[in-house]
């Protein structure tokens, strides 16, 4: 169906009266904080314990574009329990997913052959005292908690545009389902729904597709840093038994990361199983960037090898976290909305945590929300206590302490250390503060002659090691591993503008970077059967496991990633 047709379309309306959009750890945890806020308000009336009046049944709805919640889940698997401590104080009785609790940290230097221990493990990866999990079966509790509270969950609905009044935002459009390749209606077809809400509350985790649009029409990023990030891949390896100990966290700096900035992360869980990661920067200058590969080349180090020799890899996902920190956060509220969790841009990208901060947001949202129906006012004025919570709470104090932590590590691992180390003594002001962002991650990119030479695949920093299928892996069988789905039948979701660019330019250029950020062998240049000589950019978009670096990091920026029908993508069960 074409953009000339779509008000031909027939659509259901639905009203209802707190939307959430995203089944992550932010949205559920507003969702299930709000009824519980209700449910109290209710009981204290009741009592007699407060004046007024109960509140009438409300309406709170999460959707989510997964086909099941926990299903686009994907984790450092690190969780500072603070806010799930206040959320559900008895969340350990009710069954929370716990893997192990951290019980020793340490960091390490690599080399390509040898490795070096911190004596002293740096502040922010010291965890001893946090939780191992998945966040894929830590979600899915969480649901199970919503639902047990009469809370509507719809998986398998993306939410493709937001509806308005004026300026105010009043719900959500969500994307049409059973359509062909082109556009056109199958026998299945299913128009959209429009969600009509009191509030809307963005909780779709990093790069939230919708959102970036409504930022844009309402200036929510007017005067802030460019939102910029990291991309991380990994791999949860079964190891032979009796060979690991849980609740070890370890990271690592150095071997592989040869240009920018990146590093590693090892979680050991019960049944002798590893969490191996990598994270690298998106405002890399190397065309080459390739977590997926430097991933593959981590597991033959010699400390990596000896932890998981004779073990087999059994999950893969990859996906990018914001980056930017406290300067690069919208505005989170406006009319009828608010902006929650990774949406918001808010990770605490120097100890990789976002998950308590997402589920806090989202706390302070329900609390802005329950204030909003006692008012019957949703405007900007009610909706702003939310910022002042914010503020208020431990988002703003981690946060601050990170606020110009990437701008400096953007300058070079080693040349920013001594600048990182002062920001460590000064609450994270360092010698300036404000730091500005001056890029977005797509501009940062150099031509491949200039950062590799004439013969970048001749050097052994771009060798991969070759894949056995069981500890080493391409990443076609990666793909694999995510238990990824889309409709092949289906519109692609992922738009290139100007295929010539890739044509023309970019592969001699760059050396088409899309082929190589992407953890998911989406983007391929193939030979052009209609241009002897030269090769053309095909898009495996069945492939795709929802990271949307592909959208920030082209460096034409030619690339725009929609969100797909409800349901495909990724299939997240353990990471």
């Amino acid at each position: 169906m074409s953009e000339m047709n779509q008000d031909e379309v027939q659509r259901e309306s639905m009203d209802v009266d707190v939307l959430i959009v995203g089944g992550g750890a932010a949205g559920l945890s507003a969702a299930l904080h709000l009824q519980n806020l209700i449910t109290r308000h209710n009981e204290d009336v009741a009592s007699g314990a407060k004046a007024g009046q109960p509140i009438p049944e409300q309406m709170i709805a999460v959707i989510e574009k997964a086909s099941e919640i926990g299903a686009h889940s994907l984790s450092g698997a690190v969780l500072n329990p603070v806010a799930l401590r206040e959320l559900i104080p008895d969340y350990r009785d009710q069954g929370c997913p716990i893997e192990t609790e951290v019980t020793h940290d340490a960091a390490y230097f690599l080399g390509k052959n040898f490795k070096f221990k911190l004596p002293i493990t740096p502040p922010p990866f010291q965890n001893e005292g946090n939780l191992l999990i998945s966040l894929s079966k830590f979600n899915r509790w969480l649901g199970q908690q919503c639902e047990a509270k009469g809370i509507n969950i719809f998986p398998g609905f993306a939410a493709v545009e937001a509806l308005y009044e004026g300026d105010r935002v009043v719900g959500v459009r969500t994307g049409d389902k059973g359509l062909d390749k082109h556009g056109g209606r199958k026998p299945n077809f299913e128009p959209g729904l429009l969600l009509k809400s009191k509030v809307t509350i963005f909780a779709e985790g990093t790069r939230g597709s919708l959102f970036q649009q409504v930022a844009k029409k309402l200036g929510l990023m007017d005067g802030k840093n460019p939102d910029v990030y990291e991309l991380g891949v990994k791999e949860i390896i079964q190891c032979q038994p009796g060979t690991i100990e849980p609740g070890h966290v370890i990271h690592t700096l150095g071997y592989p990361t040869y240009k920018g900035v990146g590093g590693t992360f090892i979680y050991t869980l019960p049944n002798d199983q590893i969490i191996l990661g990598y994270v690298g920067y998106c405002d890399t200058s190397d065309p080459l960037f390739d977590p997926h590969r430097q991933l593959q080349q981590l597991k033959t180090h010699p400390f990596i090898y000896d932890m998981i020799k004779g073990g087999k890899v059994i999950a893969y996902g990859g996906k990018t976290l914001p980056a930017g920190g406290w300067y690069s956060m919208p505005k989170l509220y406006h009319d009828g909305m608010m902006v929650i969790g990774d949406t918001a841009s808010m990770v605490d990208v120097k100890k990789l945590k976002g998950i308590h901060l997402a589920m806090k947001a989202g706390m302070c949202a329900a609390e802005t929300a329950l204030e909003g129906i006692l008012a019957n006012d949703f405007s900007a004025k009610t909706l702003s206590s939310y910022e002042t919570k914010v503020n208020k709470s431990y988002i703003k104090s981690d946060l601050w302490k990170t606020r110009n932590f990437h701008q400096t590590l953007s300058m070079g691992m080693y040349a920013s250390l001594p600048l990182i180390g002062l920001q460590e003594i000064t609450n994270g002001r360092g010698l300036f503060d404000r730091m500005k962002i001056q890029h977005k991650d797509y501009e940062t990119t150099e031509p491949v002659l200039d950062t590799w030479g004439p013969r970048p695949w001749e050097q052994e920093e771009n060798q991969a090691p070759k894949p056995d299928g069981v500890l080493f892996f391409d990443k076609l069988s990666s793909v694999y591993l995510t238990g990824t789905m889309h409709d092949e039948h289906s519109p692609s979701h992922l738009k290139v503008a100007n295929t010539s660019v890739c044509r023309d330019v970019c592969y001699d250029k760059y050396q088409s970077p899309c082929n190589h950020f992407c953890p998911a062998s989406v983007y391929e240049m193939v030979p052009d059967v209609e241009i002897p000589g030269k090769k053309r950019l095909q898009v495996n978009y069945t492939n795709c496991i929802h990271c949307k670096t592909c959208d920030l990091k082209c460096p034409f920026d030619n690339i725009d990633w929609t969100t797909p029908e409800g349901g495909g993508g990724p299939q997240y069960k353990e990471v």
